[in-house]
This record gives structure tokens, sequence and C-alpha cells, in this order.
């Protein structure tokens, strides 16, 4: 991976100030899964194994504290992938109900409808194939999935992780699609 490096020599005061933009934002790099163009950030990295129903799967590095990846799951079911009420039931649903906290909301990208649901505490997380339904609970975690309505099909995004990573990667997850938490409101089931 090639980094630029920005240098800007200025003289003050007789002295020669050298101001380096080595943190600049990198151009996100464009994924085309059927009808939907994701704009992912460079230090996403897409897994190339397949597994099961997804179009793709991405890694997340952690923040500073946490000490895992997040994962980011893309889906698209023939047939629609069931109600909006119905994923957020089921999302939702996927965290114990003591400590959880969920918020729903709806915002458009573009001409594209879509709602973001985030939930927060204990995440029963999938372990082993899912026709086993294994989980393992996993303390101070949290997700963020998204239901992307394209007029081509819906498409499912599913990032769950350690609480500071994915809150960290909110606004890079929204940018990705085109959405924005500016012009969301609150979905009322």
């Amino acid at each position: 991976m090639f980094r630029t490096t920005l240098a800007i020599s200025l003289l003050v005061a007789g002295v020669q100030v050298i101001v380096c933009a080595d943190d600049a934002p990198a151009t996100p790099t464009e994924v085309e899964l059927g009808a939907l163009t994701l704009k992912i950030p460079k230090d996403w990295k897409q897994d190339s194994a397949r597994k099961p129903l997804r179009l793709a799967t991405f890694e997340i590095p952690a923040a500073k504290g946490d000490k895992e990846k997040a994962e980011l799951a893309v889906y698209n079911f023939p047939g629609g992938g069931g109600s909006v009420e119905a994923n957020i039931g089921r999302w939702v649903g996927q965290f114990e109900s003591k400590g959880r906290k969920h918020r729903v909301s709806i915002g458009k990208a573009g001409d594209n409808q879509y709602y973001v649901v985030e939930v927060s505490g204990t995440y029963n997380k999938p372990v082993g194939p899912p026709i086993r339904r294994q989980t393992k609970p996993v303390k101070g975690s949290r997700m963020l999935a998204v239901i992307l309505q394209l007029e081509q099909g819906v498409y499912f995004l599913k990032m769950t992780g350690e609480d500071e990573t994915v809150k960290a990667q909110a606004k890079a997850l929204r940018q990705s699609f085109g959405g924005s938490l500016k012009d969301e409101k609150e979905h009322k089931a």
C-alpha cells in the first residue's frame, strides 16, 4: 500500500518548519456487490474466504483499547430477506435483554431509503456453522446493522464487534453507502 505524504515547508522567523499530512484521509475503495457499490475505507480488509449467504465480509481494525477486530457482513437475499420489522426484531434479539440498549433510525441515501439498527450490550455471538445455532455471550459489544432498500433489491449490512470499535466506525459505515446520521430520523416500530 502506498501512502502519499504532503510536506509543506514554511520559513518563520528564520526557522524552517515542515508540516506533514500523513494522516490525510485515504480515498475509499469502491467494492461492487451486485447492484450495490460500497465505498470502503482503505483499512477495512475484505475477507477472501466465502461464507454462507454473504456477498462479502470485511475485517475492521480494533479501536484503541479494544482487543478484537470488528466484522462487517453484507447480504442480499432473493425474495427480500423478510420485513423491516422482522429483521429489526431479530437483530435486537441477538443481544441479551439485561443491559441491552437499542435505537432504530430511518434515512435516505439518494433515492434509497435505509434503516439503521444500533444495539449495545451482551451479544450472543454465533460460533460454528449457522445450522447449529450455537452462540457465546460477549459483553461490551455493539451492532450497527443497515437495511438498504435499492430499486434492484434489499441489501443488509451488519457490523458487529467490541463497543468502541463499532462506535468509531459508525460514520464510515454510513458513508460507505451514502447515508448520513444528521439526515436520519427516529424510526417508531
